[in-house]
């Protein structure tokens, strides 16, 4: 079975990709922007909240190991899909909650797995299914961000940490470690 890709934003792309990293069958995880108006956009440029683009994460996945509807639902565990544009203190459209299909059978999937979240939540979910349109890789520096400079970042240590630990409790059976 050939592997399959998903696009997922969820806030800052350091988290999820920290939390994707773990999870069994998904073979890369690789940050990015998509959702936006300006070709090849740069980390500052999303940051200023001025390019339309989010914040995502880029996974390679097998399907015969983990199919795109259990990804979707840990993708709702992992951020939480009711804050408009933000998650936590990080504020913007680039923070927004959005799943980017790549596939017409995705997005019938990605619409369902929302249905099936905010049975989960009181406040409504306001994940947005989006176009595709062009995915751009983030800058080399934030490839696996978390795993080296986790430690070191006090964001890493305030905010991504207990995201992580949080996840890895809640998800151990579904984890590689």
């Amino acid at each position: 079975m050939p592997k399959e890709q998903a696009t997922l934003a969820g806030g800052c792309f350091w988290c999820t990709e920290a939390m994707f990293n773990d999870v069994i069958g998904v073979e890369a995880v690789e940050s990015g922007y998509a959702g936006g108006h300006v070709a090849n956009p740069t980390y500052r440029q999303v940051c200023n909240g001025d390019t339309g683009h989010a914040e995502v994460v880029r996974l390679t996945f097998d399907p015969a190991v983990i199919g795109y509807d259990d990804l979707l639902d840990l993708f709702f565990h992992t951020h939480d899909p009711t804050q408009l544009n933000r998650q936590g203190n990080d504020v913007g459209p680039q923070y927004r909650s959005a799943i980017f299909p790549h596939s017409p059978g995705q997005a019938a999937a990605a619409r369902a797995a929302i249905e099936r979240a905010q049975a989960d939540w009181e406040q409504p979910v306001v994940t947005t299914v989006e176009e595709p349109g062009p995915w751009y890789p983030a800058e080399d520096y934030h490839a696996d961000y978390f795993a080296r400079e986790g430690g070191n970042n006090p964001y890493c240590t305030a905010v991504v940490a207990p995201k992580l630990q949080k996840f890895r409790k809640s998800q151990a059976a579904r984890l590689k470690r």
